[in-house]
C-alpha cells in the first residue's frame, strides 16, 4: 500500500530523519567514554529522563492502533493499565536499589551476585527481550506507505538509518533524540484528535451504528485467560532493559524513582490519546485493514503539512523505541557477551553488535510479520526465566547459582515446548497459554533454591 504524500508532507518527514542524523553526530567526540556511551556519564535530570522513558516505551503504535480498532477500550485495559501498576511498583521498590547497585546492564547485575554463565545466560535473554523486531516492522511499514517499496525492504533501511546516527555518541543519542521524539508524537496525536473532536462529535459517532457495542466496554469481547495473560506480560516492566538503562543513568535514585512515577502520568495521557483516536478510525472507516488505522485515518482528515506532520509523529513513536532496543541488544552482545573474553574496546564491540541485532531481528520480521504475535513470542519464553533472577539480587534474596541457571533454562525450554505443541496441535496442552507453566516452573525452582539457602 502507498498513500499520495504531497511535497510539504515529505519534506517534514525528511527533515525528521535528517534531525535524527544530525543529532548522532552534532559535537561527537573522536574518544567518547565508556560511561558516557553507554549511560550518558549518569548525569540525566528529570525533565530528560521522563521524555526518554515515555517516548520508548510506546513504540508499538501501529499495534495500539489495530488493537483499539479491533478491540476498542480494553487496549486501555490489556496494554495499559497493568503497565502503570508495575511502573509504579518499580518506582517505589526497584528503581533507587538500581541506580544504586552501578551495574549498567541486567546482565552485569546479575554477575555481580551469580557469576559469569548465569550473566551469560540472561544476556541471551536480554537480548532476545529487546529484539527492535517489532519496531522495524512497524517503521517498515510506515515507510512503505511512503516511499511504495516493500515493507521489509524499507525495515532494512530504517535499521541501517538507526545504526548510523547511534554509532558516535551510543545512548548519548538515544537520549537526545528521544526529547525531540517526545515532542512530536504527543503534538502529532493531540492534532489529529483535535480536528475529529472539532468535525465528529463523539456523542454523535461513538453509537451502535458506528461502533460494536463491544468497542466500548474495558473486555471488548476478549476472553478473561487471553487478557489475564497479557496482565502476566505485563511483568515485563519489572525486568524492561530499558528501565534498568535509564535508571542506571539518572542523576540519583530520586531522579529515577520520580521521574518513572511522572512517566506514568504522560502514558496515562498518551493513551488516552491514541484509545479515543482508533475508536474514531473504528466508527468512521469500518472496512480497512487494522493495522492501518491511525495513517489512514489521518490521511482521510487532515490537510497538508499536518499529515505529514502526524506520519512524522508516528514514525518519532516508533524510532525512540527501535533506536533504544537497537542500542540495548547491541550493547548486550558487545559489553555483556564479547567483551568477557576479549580486550577490544567496549565501543567498537557494541557497533559489532548492531550487525549482530539486525541480522537477528530481520530473521524475526521474516519469520513472525506481526507485532502483537512477536510481543507475545518474546514476552511469553522471556519474563518467566528473568523476572526471579533479577528481583532476587535486587532485594538481597539469592538462590544458589547452579539452581539459578535451572531455573532459567528450565523455565524458557518449557514455555518454547508448550509453544511448539500449541502450534502443531492448534492449541495448547490442557488449553493453558505457555507463559504460565515456564512461570510455575521458575517459582518453584525459586522456592527450592530458597529451602537449600535456609537449611545448608
Amino acid at each position: 500500500m502507498k498513500l499520495a504524500f504531497h511535497p510539504l508532507d515529505l519534506a517534514i518527514i525528511g527533515l525528521y530523519f535528517a534531525a535524527l542524523i544530525l543529532i548522532g553526530f552534532f559535537r561527537a567526540k573522536k574518544n567518547v567514554k565508556n560511561e558516557d556511551f553507554l549511560l550518558s556519564g549518569r548525569r540525566i535530570t528529570l525533565p530528560v529522563f521522563v521524555m526518554t522513558l515515555v517516548s520508548t516505551w510506546y513504540g508499538g503504535i501501529l499495534g495500539v492502533g489495530e488493537f483499539t480498532y479491533l478491540h476498542g477500550l480494553s487496549n486501555w485495559f490489556v496494554m495499559g493499565f497493568p503497565y502503570y501498576v508495575f511502573a509504579l511498583i518499580y518506582a517505589l521498590f526497584i528503581a533507587s536499589r538500581i541506580r544504586k547497585s552501578n551495574a549498567a546492564t541486567i546482565p552485569e547485575l546479575i554477575e555481580q551476585r551469580y557469576g559469569r554463565l548465569p550473566s551469560f545466560i540472561s544476556g541471551i535473554f536480554v537480548f532476545l527481550m529487546t529484539s527492535p523486531a517489532p519496531y522495524l516492522l512497524i517503521a517498515g511499514i510506515l515507510l512503505s506507505l511512503i516511499t511504495g517499496l516493500s515493507p521489509l525492504l524499507c525495515a532494512l533501511l530504517v535499521f541501517i538509518v538507526s545504526a548510523v546516527y547511534l554509532y558516535k555518541k551510543g545512548f548519548t543519542t538515544v537520549v537526545q533524540s528521544d526529547m525531540l521524539q517526545f515532542m512530536l508524537m504527543f503534538i502529532g496525536f493531540i492534532i489529529l484528535l483535535a480536528v475529529l473532536l472539532a468535525r465528529f462529535p463523539p456523542e454523535e459517532y461513538f453509537k451502535p451504528e458506528f461502533l460494536p457495542r463491544s468497542h466500548l466496554t474495558l473486555t471488548g469481547g476478549l476472553s478473561a485467560t487471553y487478557i489475564i495473560s497479557w496482565f502476566f506480560i505485563a511483568l515485563w516492566t519489572l525486568v524492561d532493559p530499558g528501565f534498568h538503562q535509564r535508571c542506571a543513568a539518572a542523576k540519583s535514585p530520586a531522579t529515577a524513582r520520580n521521574g518513572i512515577l511522572f512517566s506514568i502520568v504522560f502514558w496515562m495521557i498518551f493513551d488516552a490519546l491514541t484509545v479515543v483516536t482508533g475508536l474514531y478510525a473504528r466508527a468512521l472507516l469500518p472496512d480497512i485493514q487494522s493495522l492501518y488505522a491511525y495513517p489512514l485515518l489521518a490521511f482521510q482528515v487532515l490537510p497538508v503539512g499536518l499529515f505529514g506532520l502526524f506520519i512524522t509523529a508516528l514514525l518519532a513513536t516508533v524510532m525512540s523505541t527501535l533506536d533504544s532496543y537497537i542500542f540495548i541488544s547491541a550493547q548486550t552482545v558487545g559489553y555483556d557477551v564479547l567483551a568477557k573474553y576479549t580486550n577490544t574496546n567496549v565501543r567498537k564491540l557494541i557497533r559489532i553488535g548492531y550487525a549482530v541485532t539486525g541480522f537477528i531481528a530481520m530473521i524475526l520480521v521474516i519469520l513472525l510479520p506481526s507485532v502483537i504475535s512477536i510481543w507475545y513470542l518474546i514476552g511469553t519464553l522471556v519474563i518467566p526465566s528473568l523476572l526471579l533472577p533479577t528481583l532476587s539480587v535486587l532485594f538481597n534474596k539469592t538462590i544458589p547459582p547452579n539452581i539459578l541457571i535451572i531455573l532459567m533454562t528450565g523455565s524458557v525450554l518449557l514455555s518454547a515446548t508448550w509453544f511448539i505443541l500449541g502450534e502443531i496441535s492448534g492449541s495448547y496442552p490442557l488449553h493453558v497459554e505457555p507463559f504460565y507453566p515456564g512461570l510455575l516452573f521458575s517459582i518453584a525452582a525459586y522456592l527450592y533454591g530458597r529451602h537449600r539457602i535456609k537449611y545448608s
